[in-house]
């Protein structure tokens, strides 16, 4: 099945009573300065009353997520919007901004580049070579950049009693244990979230220091998986899931012409998720869980009891999923820079996108976001409408 396709997997026995609605679940990516994307899709799904329960994220795909569940629903979009303004600098921008062409790409390298020697407004800022002088081992040694902006900005903008409190949305994060090289995920359904756990998930290297939770040092979470998708589907759950996962980096592309675009599509390639390889692994455990269904059905009454039937009973359990994924798709002008171009135009562009990229797939493809497959489906909205597009014009 190919991504874009809409694939089901076995029927198995029909259930006994009607089934649950779907937990709604919001994931995602990291991606730096493309996270405004994220804000505008899911500006989209509020309008459209598609509140998530359960937000889960990686790097700058952490900060939104915290944004969303740190904030009771009528604030998030507010708030989200008033993170993505603090971290854009708009000094310097006028109405004549060029919009594509050669002239955008020189002002979105020289964005980048203010960027990179001046830092972001509330969420990095140079250490001004200390890196070269610092005591080995210490914060400032591993690192370019003071992230303690953004420790200040978590704590303004997010209420984390709230994340914290009996009921609150569920919030999932991803980390890397930097001595052991595991994916750690903070959850708060597990333990206490506070900003060190969020600012863990976006401590990139060498840019971002390592942040220290009880003893252990962790990075960015995108260094072993830029999405945390594999985490949401190796839950436990009874319940059917509509997932909404929001991709930054398009793992799709052309092949590149020279080194620079060589490069950028290396990043792509790099950071993009694995949606298809995490869903063939669990259409595979799903189909040995139908088949060890059929044969426990078969099984005479004398072996149909005891804690090992019990056992295998709840092994074969499974729920339906859905995966809606929506990516972002870059533009010609955007360079290998565009992860770390704060710009206030470049921000509000790629926030208008993922509105608009949103709006555009609940208007064709509801039904998609609303009720999951049997087993495990995957749909790609942005795919199928092109697709859809080839075949008007063909």
């Amino acid at each position: 099945m190919r991504d874009g396709e809409d694939g089901q997997l076995g029927q198995g026995r029909p259930p006994a009573s009607k089934p649950s609605a779907p937990r709604r679940v919001l994931v995602l990516q990291g991606g730096g300065a493309l996270g405004s994307y994220q804000g505008g899709v899911y500006e989209a799904l509020v309008a459209e009353r598609l509140e998530p329960e359960w937000v889960t994220g990686i790097s700058i795909g952490a900060i939104n997520a915290a944004l969303i569940a740190g904030n009771p629903p009528e604030r998030r979009v507010e708030r989200l919007r008033a993170f993505w303004e603090l971290i854009s600098p708009s000094s310097g921008v006028t109405p004549a901004t060029p919009k594509e062409g050669w002239a955008r790409e020189v002002f979105n390298a020289a964005s980048a580049n203010w960027i990179a020697v001046f830092g972001a407004p509330g969420f990095f800022r140079p250490r001004l070579g200390m890196p070269f002088v610092a005591q080995p081992g210490t914060p400032e040694a591993l690192s370019l950049y003071d992230t303690s902006p953004l420790k200040k900005t978590l704590e303004e903008m997010i209420d984390f009693d709230l994340v914290n409190s009996k009921g609150a949305t569920r919030l999932s994060v991803g980390a890397v244990d930097i001595v052991r090289g595991n994916t750690i995920v903070f959850d708060n359904t597990e333990r206490k979230i506070q900003p060190e756990h969020i600012m863990a998930s976006g401590a990139l290297p060498p840019g971002f220091p390592p942040v220290t939770i009880d003893g252990v040092a962790y990075w960015d979470g995108g260094l072993v998986s830029n999405t945390p998708l594999q985490f949401v589907l190796d839950q436990d759950s009874a319940d059917p899931l509509v997932i909404v996962q929001v991709d930054l980096f398009n793992a799709a592309g052309a092949m590149p012409t020279n080194l620079i675009e060589a490069d950028e599509r290396e990043r792509d390639i790099h950071y993009s998720s694995r949606t298809r390889m995490n869903t063939d692994a669990s259409m595979r455990l799903r189909k040995a869980k139908m088949a060890l269904r059929k044969l426990l059905d078969r099984l005479p009454p004398e072996l149909a009891e005891g804690e090992e039937f019990t056992l295998l009973q709840d092994v074969a359990r499974e729920n339906a999923i859905k995966i809606v994924q929506l990516i972002y798709r870059t533009r010609p002008y955007e360079g290998r820079t565009k992860d770390y171009e704060f710009s206030r135009p470049t921000m509000l562009e790629h926030w208008a996108s993922g509105l608009a990229d949103a709006r555009d797939a609940l208007r064709q493809h509801r039904a998609q976001f609303d009720t999951p497959a049997e087993g495990v489906a995957t749909f790609d909205p942005g795919r199928a409408t092109s697709e859809k597009e080839r075949e008007v014009h063909l």
